[in-house]
């Protein structure tokens, strides 16, 4: 007899439906349960969950799986992430993972709870380390929701009580929280620091970063230290406040991404929840792949003097490059918003309301010089921004600003901007290189990519393929014909090898994400969507030949063509009623 999987075994001890419940308000819809798309905005319930099958499905947006599916989209994490939690949550133990592996990643989390609890406990004892967040402007509701502490000054505090606590100096070093001197002794990384918790998404302690009490700073170390990068924490990923604001900042559909951890609290305690900071490490294409999935528009705050215009001109830039609607924030005479907070409270949300465009930003930094070069010099600093942009049409409604505020024709800044190089271009961003552009593809290639790496995981499934190869795109079309062949001991020719390496790599993680039913699901809609997506491009060919055919007034091809265009447009109401026929029933 062999045994269930893990996610078999999570799946079991999970319903589905009381595990929405901490996300959804759902009411009945016959035996099933209907509720509002977290994943699109809409008025009318088209999220559709079912208890017997325990599955869900959006008819609005298309979105459908299963408990992995759901908390993998709406927390924005991978299938690994999602299995740990779900089992953590259902009480399975992941048998797939060794116990080697189980304690690499356990154990840190661990041994970082119990540092966080233990600077906790300090900070209750320490006079100078309460009045000194209370002379930020902390309240003690802030410093415990985020769970501050404070290191004492003491050599191996810390590594002393967690040896007490069971835990071997090896894990201690791999965590980040003590190191070996040349001498050989352990000594607490953190001394006569405020302790920041740094945590993942969904609250656990990852790590922390440490603010030193000015009466313990002797130069020798930063103001400012984080916990080295370790298996569980990556700094260039990790947003301070994140697990907390995510949901704020997606009702919202927008971020306020400030510069440090007292920026952050002061903000949050003011008011303003949709906020966010990078813990010692400048703005990321991580960080803003995980906000994009949240919010597409960005109002950042950053330092008034020339260091910190230019860190914020990079994380603008990176941003727009992002297709992230970019706003700047003018604090006026403060110099950062915990200094805002804390002689005016509530001035934030004025300060919100009052950002201006990031590119009007520029327009007003760079554009009016004294002198002819001046000019020339701001003006090609506002292209290569301009460049930067991800959309086409943004870039075309600032060249048109641009031109009118300098008289120079668009066409010259045309040619001007395709001379200079965009500052994503010049900019390693703190290493990070922006990767080649990658070539865009179709909808009708994605879901030719998806539907073949599906099948080939499923070889039962290639046959069914058959009946509407015709819609696969061209490579596609080939890609299917080698591998349906069988004959997979021959090499693959053209343009579909690359294709064909790619969908038998993906397609051994197919098992991974989900199981055979969810995979048929998934399959049987893709199939669906195939066709619709060919049929549309079909009919939207004959609708312009249409519009040509009336110029030219050619009535016996026109009717020709009506004909076939109301066919496609009954064929394609067919496929669409079949398909809700299909769930319905099932």
């Amino acid at each position: 007899m062999t045994s269930s999987s893990p996610v078999e075994d999570i799946k079991a001890k999970l319903d589905l439906v009381e595990f929405l419940k901490g996300y959804l308000e759902m009411r009945p819809a016959g035996k099933n349960l209907k509720a509002l798309c977290p994943f699109h905005g809409e008025k009318t319930p088209s999220f559709i969950i079912s208890p017997e099958r325990q599955i869900w499905h959006c008819f609005g947006c298309g979105e459908g799986g299963d408990i992995f599916k759901f908390i993998m989209r709406y927390e924005n994490i991978e299938f690994y992430e999602a299995l740990k939690i779900l089992a953590e949550k259902a009480g399975v133990e992941l048998r797939h993972i060794s116990p080697a592996d189980q304690r690499e990643f356990g154990i840190l989390y661990d041994i970082n709870e119990t540092a966080k609890n233990f600077f906790r406990e300090k900070l209750s004892i320490s006079p100078e380390a309460q009045q000194y967040l209370t002379s930020r402007g902390l309240t003690q509701e802030t410093i415990r929701e985020f769970e501050l502490g404070f290191a004492s000054p003491g050599f191996d505090e810390l590594a002393m009580y967690l040896m007490k606590a069971g835990y071997d100096v090896s894990n201690m070093i791999r965590a980040g929280l003590t190191f070996k001197t040349e001498k050989g002794k352990h000594m607490d990384r953190f001394r006569g620091r405020i302790m920041f918790p740094l945590y993942n998404h969904f609250g656990k302690v990852i790590g922390f970063t440490g603010r030193v009490l000015p009466q313990y700073d002797t130069g020798e170390m930063g103001k400012y230290v984080n916990s080295p990068e370790t298996p569980i924490f990556n700094k260039s990923r990790v947003l301070y406040g994140f697990h907390k604001s995510k949901n704020h900042i997606r009702d919202a559909n927008l971020a306020l991404l400030v510069e440090g951890q007292m920026d952050f609290l002061m903000t949050y305690q003011d008011g303003v929840k949709n906020v966010i900071a990078t813990s010692g490490t400048a703005l990321t294409p991580e960080h803003l792949k995980t906000l994009r999935r949240l919010a597409d528009t960005l109002i950042l705050s950053f330092d008034t003097d020339e260091a910190g215009l230019a860190a914020a001109e990079r994380s603008i830039d990176l941003a727009g490059a992002h297709d992230f609607n970019v706003k700047v924030l003018n604090l006026g005479k403060f110099k950062d918003p915990a200094e805002a907070v804390q002689k005016k409270p509530g001035v934030m949300e004025e300060f919100m309301r009052g950002a201006i465009l990031a590119m009007e930003h520029y327009f007003q930094r760079y554009v009016h010089g004294a002198t002819l070069q001046d000019q020339k010099h701001g003006i090609r600093i506002i292209l290569s921004k301009i460049k930067n942009l991800f959309s086409k049409i943004e870039q075309a409604h600032w060249l048109k600003k641009l031109s009118q505020e300098t008289g120079v024709h668009e066409r010259y800044l045309v040619e001007e901007m395709d001379k200079v190089k965009s500052d994503l271009q010049r900019d390693s961003f703190d290493g990070v290189r922006t990767a080649p552009e990658e070539r865009k593809f179709t909808r009708r290639e994605l879901i030719a990519e998806r539907l073949l790496t599906l099948a080939y995981s499923q070889q039962q499934f290639l046959s069914d393929i058959g009946p509407v190869s015709e819609f696969l795109p061209g490579s596609y079309r080939d890609a299917y014909v080698f591998l349906s062949s069988g004959n997979t001991s021959r090499e693959p020719q053209g343009d579909s090898k690359e294709l064909i390496g790619k969908i038998t790599l993906l397609s051994a993680l197919i098992s991974d994400e989900q199981g055979e039913e969810l995979i048929l699901l998934e399959f049987r809609e893709l199939l669906r969507i195939l066709q619709l997506v060919a049929l549309e491009e079909q009919r939207e060919a004959l609708r312009l030949l249409i519009k040509q055919l009336e110029r030219n007034e050619n009535p016996t091809e026109l009717e020709l063509k009506l004909r076939e265009f109301d066919s496609l447009s009954r064929k394609m109401q067919d496929i669409k009623n079949a398909s809700k026929t299909s769930f319905e029933r099932s």
